[in-house]
């Protein structure tokens, strides 16, 4: 991770090098030091000047040394949402991801699996931090934008951390904002892998798409209506592969899961996360918004995919993206993605928009 990130800020003594000591029976006449005012106020007024000119710089979440750096082209810091998705957008459409630098290796293997179904071109990377949209950007310019305030990088990684509450909750606004712009949106967290092209899977013209994360096997013939609730009283829809349309329902439901969001802060006793409060926005909203569950031969949690080999035998040619999850850690992840053939940076990082990181 670049050290510039975690610089401290700069502080000025707190005592004035240049400050007059107190009278002595050493010190010259009072007209001497007047002789010299001409110079001070030349000394002082240069100093006002270089202070001028750094404190923009010492206030930012960058240092000096950064802003300096090649990779780190000030352009990028005023390159707003507005202007990355009509860059990016092909057919009005987006495939958005949240990245802090932590997860950089796992947005690439993403990638490669998105651009071996060619559509890596309407890839948009959220940067959650400066180091992120710095290092996208350099590789791969335009892709990558920072919605701010930029999000401590180290924190955001921990899962059930209050970083890892704060990285995800940002989620249904970056979504709301693009669905404002009028694009279509589709989200994933970039612990997937995508075997075959979603989009021929969002049938007809609802407002949200989305996969159970059940791990029971449901029949192929299952219903596409948001599921009954479960024990805890809602349903345990998948809150990191959705698809949205520019919809009054799908800004609706963006809308309250905001606010459920906010209704379920993060604390040490319930280390919350951003899916629960998605699931009770589908639950409140339900009748308001036009959802659809996509098929779970296609789009398996991975509770099931990794861990039902027979299921899997059975829908072999089926699955279209496969989500790392029901497993938590880094080492853990990629491990489990090797071990099924699905880890590809290892080989195939050339295939990357942003080459081998």
């Amino acid at each position: 991770m670049s050290p510039f990130l975690h610089q401290r800020p700069l502080h000025t003594p707190s005592s004035d090098p240049y400050e007059l000591s107190p009278r002595s029976r050493h010190q010259k006449p009072a007209a001497s030091l007047l002789s010299r005012g001409p110079a001070l106020l030349l000394l002082l007024l240069s100093l006002l000047i270089i202070v001028g000119v750094l404190f923009p710089y010492l206030q930012s979440p960058i240092s000096l040394l950064s802003f300096n750096s090649r990779s780190s082209d000030p352009k990028w810091r005023g390159y707003t949402l507005h202007d990355a998705a009509a860059y990016v957008a092909k057919n009005n459409t987006l495939i958005v991801c949240a990245v802090s630098e932590a997860y950089l290796p796992f947005l690439n293997n993403w990638l490669i699996s998105i651009a071996r179904q060619k559509q890596q071109d309407k890839v948009l990377v959220i940067a959650e931090d400066y180091a992120t949209l710095y290092k996208v950007n350099e590789r791969w310019p335009g892709h990558a934008v920072l919605v701010p305030p930029a999000l401590e990088a180290a924190a955001a990684h921990k899962f059930g951390s209050q970083g890892f509450f704060n990285f995800t909750a940002r989620r249904p606004r970056h979504l709301l904002q693009i669905l404002e712009l009028g694009y279509n949106v589709m989200y994933n967290d970039v612990d997937m892998v995508w075997l075959a092209d979603p989009f021929s899977y969002l049938k007809g013209e609802h407002d949200v798409y989305f996969m159970d994360d059940m791990a029971y096997v449901k029949p192929l013939n299952h219903s596409h209506d948001l599921p009954p609730p479960g024990k805890k009283g809602r349903t345990y829809i998948c809150s990191c592969m959705i698809y949205l349309r520019p919809t009054t329902g799908a800004k609706l439901l963006m809308k309250k899961w905001i606010d459920e969001l906010q209704d379920q802060p993060w604390s040490r006793a319930k280390k919350a996360n951003d899916q629960p409060a998605f699931n009770w926005a589908l639950n409140k909203t339900s009748g308001q918004v036009d959802v659809y569950l996509l098929p779970q031969n296609a789009f398996p949690t991975g509770g099931l995919y990794f861990k039902n080999k027979t299921w899997v035998q059975e829908t072999k040619g089926m699955h279209v993206i496969i989500h790392n999850n029901y497993i938590i850690g880094f080492e853990k992840k990629i491990k489990r993605f090797r071990d099924y053939g699905l880890w590809l940076v290892d080989d195939h990082a050339s295939e990357s928009p942003l080459g081998k990181l």
